[in-house]
Order: structure tokens, then sequence, then C-alpha cells
């Protein structure tokens, strides 16, 4: 078939013909056909393929409106059933239908990697990050916790490998950012490997990236690790208390109340400066999962005392418990105790420091059973099975054992058949 149309004739329509046709199908030779339906035309290129199927290849529409649209019509139609005349020429014969086809799946996948490496470019680590942060991370962090996250990738990730697009970022280079970051610092450089795990892992799922490269190096790193030794938190030997307690409630001002709540609950610093009336109801005080430590929300059994603390906190019209001095709408400001305690002439301890103050106390007069202390303090059960036990059935046991660290404070005398530990770490 292609050695008939390269040996018909050719050119066979005119201008006029071309202009004036209407419902019927006239041929130029060649295997190229104009087929009228009323004032509409197109044209067609009819031919055998190699295989020996008859086959029809549309050419595009037949302007007719003038003669000089039909004649450049006629002129770019019998161009294109030239090159299909060729391709059935070749040696071996190329079918133009197929190789049409071919060409629009290359041109289509060239323009998919070319839209795939423009939103790589726009996905660099900066942005990858932050998408992360917004959609994961500060729906359910406490604002400040959700600026801790991002602060802490902003602050130490190098600024040519925070605004590289993150399917460009090599291992090589990414190791040697780890690696010396944790080296300077150990355990930031620890939090800052695992919160780029999340953003490459959210990477791989959303297939800008196909592994998760951070993953990959986790266990080199782990091997390379030095953990930062823990300096424990000055603490107040457990029989002083009494007596301190007693001091404190002479000294005036928000701060002192809060120091004083601070110890009779037990609680870390944070938690006590941002506790807020809606997280108390009764005798209870009830901090949410975002203020802790252990990301779970954490009940507080309240003795009388503090109670009574709270009583005369609220009648300064704060939402917090415990506002700051300058700005009631703001909680107290995080060094306003330890700023107490140098005024109290008191630099060889730390607020933090009353928690291994109580936990030593309740440890050594068998005040409560070992799993009931650790609770009270919210530290995190490792057995997520048994940590929801404790949580159902330690209530009573805690709130005696505050209880009676209340009455113990209020003794204002230490115990006398007990003997502290040379050194009390901060829980």
């Amino acid at each position: 078939m292609a050695t008939r149309l390269l040996g018909a004739k050719l050119n066979l329509l005119s201008v006029r013909e071309v202009l004036n046709a209407r419902d019927k199908e006239l041929s130029d030779g060649g295997g190229l056909l104009l087929r009228c339906a009323g004032p509409s035309a197109a044209w067609v290129f009819r031919y055998t393929s190699a295989t020996g199927k008859r086959r029809e290849m549309g050419l595009g529409g037949c302007a007719r409106h003038n003669a000089r649209a039909a004649g450049e019509s006629l002129a770019l139609a019998r161009g294109s059933a030239a090159k299909q005349r060729a391709l059935l020429a070749a040696v071996p014969p190329l079918d133009p239908i197929d190789e049409r086809n071919k060409a629009n799946d290359a041109r289509r996948e060239a323009e998919r990697k070319r839209k795939a490496e423009k939103q790589q470019e726009k996905a660099t680590l900066v942005r990858a990050a932050r998408a992360y942060h917004e959609k994961f991370i500060e729906p359910k962090r406490h604002p400040k916790r959700s600026a801790d996250w991002i602060n802490s990738l902003e602050n130490h990730v190098p600024a040519a490998l925070w605004h590289k697009p993150v399917a460009e970022i090599t291992r090589a280079e990414l190791l040697e950012f780890l690696r010396n970051i944790q080296g300077r610092m150990a355990d930031t450089g620890q939090q800052v490997r695992r919160r780029l795990d999340e953003v490459f892992e959210e990477a791989v799922e959303q297939g800008t990236v196909s592994v998760n490269l951070v993953a990959l190096l986790h266990a080199k790193l782990r091997r390379e690790h030095k953990p930062k030794r823990v300096t424990p938190h000055e603490a107040l030997a457990f029989a002083a208390a009494p007596a301190f307690v007693e001091g404190l409630r002479t000294q005036p001002g928000i701060a002192a109340r809060c120091l004083e709540f601070t110890i009779y609950t037990a609680a870390r610093i944070g938690e006590s400066i941002g506790a807020k009336w809606s997280e108390f109801d009764g005798a209870l005080w009830t901090v949410p999962a975002e203020r802790m430590k252990a990301g779970e929300p954490h009940t507080v059994h309240l003795s009388e005392r503090a109670l009574a603390i709270l009583a005369e906190m609220r009648a300064l019209g704060s939402p917090f418990a415990f506002p700051s001095i300058l700005d009631k709408t703001r909680p107290l400001s995080n060094m306003a105790m330890l700023v107490l305690l140098r005024r109290m002439k008191r630099d060889d301890i730390t607020v933090h420091g009353f928690r291994a103050s109580f936990s030593t106390w309740a440890n050594e007069t068998a005040a409560a059973r070992p799993d009931v202390i650790e609770a009270a303090l919210a530290h995190r059960e490792g057995d997520k099975i048994r940590a929801a036990y404790n949580r159902a059935q330690f209530a009573a046991e805690r709130r005696k054992l505050l209880d009676a660290w209340a009455a113990y404070l209020e003794a204002r005398e230490a115990a006398s058949n007990v003997i502290e530990l040379a050194s009390a770490k901060a829980a």
C-alpha cells in the first residue's frame, strides 16, 4: 500500500473544489481525502498498515470560510500526508497512527516530568516542614510547644539545607549536618533528627521523595550518640521542707503563693504557672495533655491548703490561677519563683527540686507504693496497658498521698525515723 501511495497521483484537488464541496468525499491522491458534511469538512489520511489493516488518520478540520483559508488548509493537509507516507515508506515501515500516539505519550510524559520538577523545586525542606507543622503539630499541641517544634528546625538546620528541595537533599549532606549537631548538642541533635524524620516520612507519603533518608541514618547516628549527662536539680532535703513552707507563707505576692501551690501539688513549673480556672473542678485539678511533658492529661488531688491558695488567687480576676504581676491576662513568668528563692537567700535550691523533695519523702517514709508516687509525679509509664490501669486505680491512693504530704509540710517538723538519700534527683 505504501508503494501504491508513493506512486499515486498527488494534488488532485483545486482550491475551488475544496471551497465548494458538500456532503461527499474527495480524494487529493496518495491517501489524502477531504470528507465533507454540509459546510463542515475534515482532512483524512487513509492507508493500509504493515499488518494489512486498513486505517484512517484524522489530520484536522478544513477551514473554508474563504478561498485563502481553503488554500492554506489544503497545503497543510498535503504536508501532513507527505509525512505519513514517508513513515509508511520507512524500513521497516512505521504506522502513522501508532507513531502519533507514541509522540503524544512522550509529550504527556515530558509535561508530567516538567510539572513534577517544578513541584519539587517548590517542595523545599522549609516548605515541607512548615506544611507538616501546620497540618499535624499546631492542631494538637499547646502554642508554646508548637512554636518550639518548628523553631528547633528553623534555628538549627543550615540555610543551604533548609531552603533546598527535599528531593535534592543527599544522604551525605544530611548525615554531615545531623552528625555535626549531635556532636555539639547531643540531646538537641536527637530532637532535630526526630522532627526531620517526621517531615521526610510525610514527604514520602506525598510522593515528593521516594525514601526517608533520615530514617535510614537513624541506626548509624544512634551508635554515635553520646547522651548528655543529666545534672540533678538542687533539691531541698525533705526534713527541711516544713520549716521552708512555714517561712514561705510569710512571703507576700503571687510568686510566693504559686511556689507554695507547686510544692503542695508536686507539679512542674510550667504546669503551675499555666494553670487556668477552667482546669479546676472542686478539689480536682486536671492539667490538659498539651501542657504535660508526657502528652497525657494529669489529674491532681488538691489538699485544703492548695484549695485555700486558689481561693485567694481567684480574687485577682485573671483567667490564670497565677497571673503575671504586670499583666493579669498573662501567666506568671517562669522566672518569678526562682527570683523569689533568691530573695529568700536560697541559692542552694531550685523550684523543680521540690519534686525531688516530695519523691524522696514519699519513698523514704513509704507514704505510698512506688507506682502511686510515680503517677502523682506524672512520670510517663512505658507500658501503655499498665499506664491505663494506673490512671484508673490510683485515684484514691494519690489523694491520700498528697493529703499526707500536706500534713507533713504543715507539721513543721522533719520525720525523725528516716535517713534521707545523700542526693535527690529532680523528678
